[in-house]
């Protein structure tokens, strides 16, 4: 894989009915989905993830999370040692202190045009960003986590006082912008959002809050997983996948078998054949035991 990469098309949906061989690849969300509410995983879990990687079974997490928060899971990455990060904008390699192998960024001018865009269609939305490098925010933001090296300034700033380099900005690409919006619904700020800036960037959303992730145009899970999975000829009914929100979907809808939590939102729920328990439920672990009990 390259450093830096452009990115526009997304996967092909395999077709629906497919009877499902035993698979090569478990690709699994991690908050909501393979951690507990308290953001540990547990023994069972643990154990089955090995178990899997003993068996052949390749593990990848594929998260909105972006490396740096990736610490709650390193210690359990077997094998290959990678990680999809940043909803597809990022590949690192765990093993390598979070090393990033692949970037998919969003490119400065597109992130500046949906930051102009959505301060017109949706008043009140404030913004971050995170690149390679950091995490950078306006005053009005609410930072999850604060961070000592973040520079905080409006969006228009830190976005526009930088001149694009060869591989990205002057301060490293950028994998996600973060739109916040203190008072509407979830959903309805993520079609507003897509509406009024959605040519600029791939929208989707994790938290249970009015927070939107925003990616370059046709980056996503899927297809990041998609772009792994042809390198290593691994094709879409060898792929299960788990996850539990918005900004999985794609990657249940592209992967030969696809399982939502029964903490999921409706939309992933209603987009997935098979179900599995809650992530505080050991949901993941339960369908991976079920799985080496039917490998030879």
């Amino acid at each position: 894989m390259g450093t830096v990469t452009s990115a526009t098309e997304q996967p092909e949906t395999p077709a629906a009915g497919r009877t499902a061989p035993i698979p090569r690849l478990i690709a699994t969300d991690l908050d909501g989905t393979l951690l507990r509410d308290d953001k540990t995983v547990s023994d069972r879990t643990v154990a089955a993830l090995a178990a899997a990687e003993a068996a052949g079974l390749e593990v990848f997490f594929v998260t909105g999370r972006p490396a740096r928060w990736m610490d709650v899971v390193s210690a359990h990455v077997h094998g290959h040692g990678l990680a999809i990060c940043a909803n597809g904008a990022a590949v690192v390699d765990l093993r390598d202190g979070g090393r990033f192998v692949e970037v998919r960024p969003l490119g400065r001018a597109d992130a500046l045009a949906i930051v102009v865009a959505l301060r017109a269609a949706v008043p009140g939305s404030s913004f971050a960003v995170e690149r390679t490098t950091g995490f950078h925010y306006e005053p009005q933001y609410p930072p999850f986590q604060l961070d000592p090296a973040a520079v905080i300034a409006p969006a228009e700033e830190f976005l526009a006082a930088e001149a694009p380099t060869e591989g990205g900005d002057s301060c490293g690409p950028i994998l996600k912008l973060l739109a916040h919006h203190p008072e509407l619904a979830p959903d309805a700020f993520l079609a507003r959002a897509r509406t009024a800036a959605g040519d600029h960037g791939s929208f989707t959303r994790s938290s249970p809050t009015a927070l939107l992730e925003i990616s370059g145009p046709g980056v996503s899970k899927a297809s990041t997983l998609a772009g792994y999975c042809a390198e290593h000829g691994i094709a879409p009914e060898e792929v299960v996948a788990f996850g539990d929100m918005p900004n999985d979907l794609e990657m249940l809808g592209w992967a030969g078998t696809s399982y939502a939590m029964a903490n999921a939102h409706p939309e992933v729920l209603a987009a997935t054949t098979h179900r599995t328990a809650a992530n505080n439920d050991d949901g993941v672990a339960a369908v991976i035991e079920q799985i080496l009990h039917g490998c030879p």
